[in-house]
């Protein structure tokens, strides 16, 4: 059995049947309300007749036989003797189909002798049902009102998540469409920039795959290509030990060449497992300390100086370790690989308003500003590499929420800025 439940149905329902609710209250309440009214009005109409019969007597202008002088329509006086009554009551009763209400107002205490007034309200009854079924129309066709209100709005609340829902279900990775948040309600604008920035990284991880799959083949080709066609000729004819042991290191050269490429593409696959270690509080601040002083070691082979400055004491937030060394580490180390003996490599720590940037400004080549240099296999230089550090330090940091950029120095001196961005929020700890 199927058990999924349509929001548009799951809507319209509740809407209903909270406003017929309401519908239902208010038209009770009013019925209520106008009976009381009505009611109210008899009850006070019979205590100021009974008030004027009591001050007429006073006057002596009234006594028990003239008493039936004062009547009207379906209204009847009279003085009867009731014991152990201080004060007057009302009191409704039924007979013969018809419906009274009798009123007991004292007109001489000593005698125990009382007004009683006696009004007939059928008419009052039959105008309360006469009201009662102009309210039961009028909150029927109320509930139908209700009905079709009901639908529309569900329908129009709906129709932006409908159109969102629509544009999602037919996107794949060949068909990444972008939702334009100006035709959406402005409720719907966050919700709409974050799917946008999702289909934005998912067709650059898309493409940075489909560029690794061709770069591994092509990379790992090559050098398969380049031994095949050496030992074909070499095959041709005899030649000197000397030519062989050459050919034998041309392929043992050839071969590291794809080992270390082969370990380059393995390290992608760990560096997506890397994506799913549990986040754990790590002071930043700290941690690109501790992972300097190392990399110290590294430049002092090449006399580079390698410099901190921080402005910022402590920046504590939740996010992966590995990674965040992975981006640090592929920083510090292009640094040191780019950057001529005897220069300086400075690692930056400063906050912008709600960001932390860490940034690694080095003397080195520079970069050509025009290639996409996270995508697999870009190289920079001669120097060797399988060029996918860059691409595992974007993968890294689209994983932890950062934003990684390379730009080459504005100040006059050569070389190059990498930079990590890191948003803060309010469970952060930044001083």
């Amino acid at each position: 059995m199927n058990s999924t439940k349509s929001i548009y149905e799951q809507f319209s329902k509740k809407l209903i049947i909270a406003t017929s609710l309401f519908i239902v209250i208010i038209s009770f309440m009013f019925y209520g309300f106008t009976k009381a009214t009505l009611y109210g009005e008899i009850t006070d109409n019979l205590l100021k007749k009974a008030n004027i019969i009591q001050q007429a007597s006073i006057q002596n202008i009234v006594n028990h036989q003239n008493l039936q002088f004062i009547t009207e329509d379906k209204l009847t006086v009279s003085l009867v003797k009731i014991q152990n009554l201080q004060e007057y009551s009302f009191r409704e009763y039924h007979k013969d189909k018809d419906h009274f209400i009798e009123l007991l107002y004292p007109f001489e205490q000593s005698k125990q002798s009382f007004i009683k007034i006696t009004k007939n309200v059928n008419n009052t009854d039959e105008m309360l049902r006469k009201i009662f079924n102009n309210v039961f129309i009028l909150s029927l066709g109320g509930l139908v009102m209700v009905v079709l209100y009901a639908l529309a709005v569900s329908k129009n609340l709906l129709a932006p998540i409908l159109n969102i829902t629509q544009k999602l279900s037919h996107m794949n990775e060949n068909s990444l469409v972008r939702i334009e948040p100006t035709i959406l309600p402005v409720e719907f604008h966050p919700l709409a920039n974050s799917i946008n920035n999702l289909t934005k990284k998912i067709e650059m991880y898309v493409k940075y795959q489909k560029e690794l799959f061709i770069g591994a083949a092509h990379e790992l080709k090559t050098p398969l290509a380049v031994m095949k066609l050496k030992s074909e000729v070499m095959l041709l004819k005899k030649r000197d030990p000397e030519k062989y042991e050459e050919t034998l290191r041309l392929f043992i050269n050839e071969i590291n060449g794809m080992d270390k490429m082969v370990s380059s593409i393995l390290d992608v696959g760990r560096q997506e497992g890397a994506q799913f270690e549990n986040p754990t509080e790590v002071d930043v601040v700290k941690f690109v300390e501790n992972r300097v002083n190392n990399y110290r070691l590294l430049s002092n082979e090449k006399k580079i100086k390698l410099e901190l400055l921080c402005n910022i004491e402590t920046f504590i937030t939740i996010i992966q370790p590995t990674l965040l060394n992975q981006i640090l580490q592929n920083f510090v180390q292009n640094a040191i690989k780019f950057t001529p003996n005897g220069k300086t490599i400075i690692v930056k720590i400063y906050k912008i308003n709600l960001l932390v940037v860490i940034e690694v400004i080095d003397e080195g080549i520079g970069i050509d500003e025009g290639v996409d240099l996270f995508a697999p296999f870009k190289r920079l230089g001669k120097e060797q590499g399988a060029g996918l550090g860059l691409f595992l330090a974007k993968s890294a940091a689209d994983a932890i929420g950062g934003d990684i950029t390379i730009n080459n120095r504005k100040d006059g001196i050569n070389g190059s800025i990498a930079t990590l961005t890191l948003q803060t929020n309010p469970t952060c700890k930044l001083k």
